[in-house]
């Protein structure tokens, strides 16, 4: 074990395929359904995904800029810091430690028992075990290396986008052979701002994730790996998903999307059967640990970030300079998440984990955009290989898809809801209060 500085050993393709697999996953298997419920209008769902697809491109243009300029394996905590201070930067680290980054792993790991549970009957305590075995499974995969974990994540996510563009088969199969939509809108509903806004909520969920590649900027081989892999990600996710509600659509319909708990099980049964259905049911479960995998690549690297500004969490900030892994750090991650996994196995499990993280994951991806405003004029010295188009105009149309979002969020979860995922944060201030705590001076008896 030693101290020493991430190593810039990974390519575009291997970055890329973390920002792909940090977005491509359950969402775009559970959420598109409720989409369609929302709108009742089959072009308004596309255009709520294409929008969902711009606003995710501004954010990756604001990242790619922000981590070629500052990169750190912290990611967002150096934007942060260097922008608001440390105080913000901690809460930041703390929030992913303790609800975003823990909270994802549940929540996915969850995903994967569910679609397990359509092949192998499994009670919720067995689906909490199965999760959780997940998690503990992929740390140890990422604790022998980032070149081997990296590598899987190109396999899982290749997978990933094969399932995607098999639904596009599926479609196409169907309107060669004359088959109508199973259910289609009969009468579609005008636009309304406050369905669309509910829509955006689970659109947005679908694309989260992608500013998580950024803990990779200090291990990416030149500059312009990082933009490739922002900027080509989001394009690839943003072209996969128009691809699979359009086939939702046509071999579904409207109506028959939106009361789809399964829409891509459920399209693969009407194309090819029993075996399709099974098929894609396994393509979710590798979809989901994808994405697990994914966090556990980024996840505890920002705590190794922030363990180098505490001396109280020094033991923290060590670097496996064989595997390239904050080993230390990735194994407190793994602890967390396993916390929240026993918590939701007695309760929603998915669900409760999405309650607890949306708020606080959109109240610090809105403050990105500004903090790139502010360092470019408080730090103009710095050298910036990559500089967003159209400035400042697309970083405040980020951040005001961001405020958008949060307040949805807080809507939908509801005060309680909302109560404990900002009550981590108070619980945070009372963490750092004793991390600078003036520790006692022994004296020589």
């Amino acid at each position: 074990m030693t101290t020493t500085a991430p190593r810039r050993v990974l390519g575009p393709f291997a970055a890329a395929s973390v920002v792909v697999g940090m977005v491509v996953g359950a969402g775009i298997f559970r959420s598109a359904s409720l989409v369609a419920a929302n709108l009742q209008n089959d072009m308004l769902v596309l255009a709520a995904w294409a929008l969902g697809g711009l606003f995710a491109l501004c954010g990756a243009l604001v990242y790619a800029e922000l981590s070629n300029a500052f990169p750190h394996p912290g990611g967002d905590y150096r934007f942060l810091k260097l922008a608001y201070g440390p105080l913000v930067a901690f809460l930041f680290a703390w929030s992913r430690l303790a609800v975003i980054f823990s909270a994802s792993a549940a929540m996915l790991a969850f995903v994967a028992a569910d679609y397990l549970a359509e092949l192998v009957p499994l009670s919720g305590l067995a689906r909490g075990g199965v999760a959780g075995l997940a998690i503990v499974v992929l740390t140890g995969f990422n604790l022998a290396g980032v070149k081997r974990s990296t590598n899987g994540q190109i396999v899982l996510v290749s997978a990933d986008v094969l399932a995607l563009l098999v639904l596009g088969v599926a479609a196409a199969s169907l309107i060669a052979t004359g088959m109508p939509p199973l259910t289609p809108t009969p009468v579609p509903q005008p636009f309304g701002a406050a369905a669309f806004g509910q829509a955006m909520v689970f659109v947005m969920l679908a694309f989260g994730g992608f500013n998580d590649a950024a803990t990779l900027s200090a291990e990416v081989r030149r500059p312009r790996d990082m933009t490739l892999a922002m900027v080509g990600g989001m394009g690839v996710v943003t072209a996969l998903y128009l691809l699979a509600n359009w086939a939702y659509l046509t071999g579904l319909g409207g109506a028959g999307l939106a009361a789809s708990a399964a829409p891509a099980a459920q399209l693969m049964a009407i194309a090819f059967g029993q075996i399709g259905q099974v098929t894609m049911v396994i393509f979710v479960g590798i979809a989901a640990l994808a994405i697990v995998n994914a966090l556990v690549i980024v996840g505890g690297r920002t705590l190794y970030a922030v363990a180098g500004d505490e001396p109280a969490l020094g033991r923290l900030a060590a670097w496996d300079e064989v595997a390239g892994v904050p080993r230390r750090a990735i194994w407190v991650q793994c602890a967390v998440s396993l916390c929240l996994v026993a918590w939701g196995s007695l309760s929603t499990g998915f669900a409760q984990m999405v309650d607890f993280l949306s708020p606080v994951f959109w109240l610090f991806l809105s403050l990105t955009g500004p903090a790139l405003i502010i360092l470019r004029r408080r730090l103009p010295q710095v050298e910036r290989p990559f500089l967003v188009p159209l400035y400042p105009l697309v970083p405040l149309v980020f951040t005001a898809g961001c405020l958008f979002v949060l307040q949805s969020s807080v809507r939908y979860v509801g005060w309680t809801g909302s109560a404990i995922s900002f009550g981590m944060l108070g619980l945070g201030l009372g963490v750092r209060a004793l991390l600078k705590a003036p520790q006692p001076v022994q004296r020589d008896m």
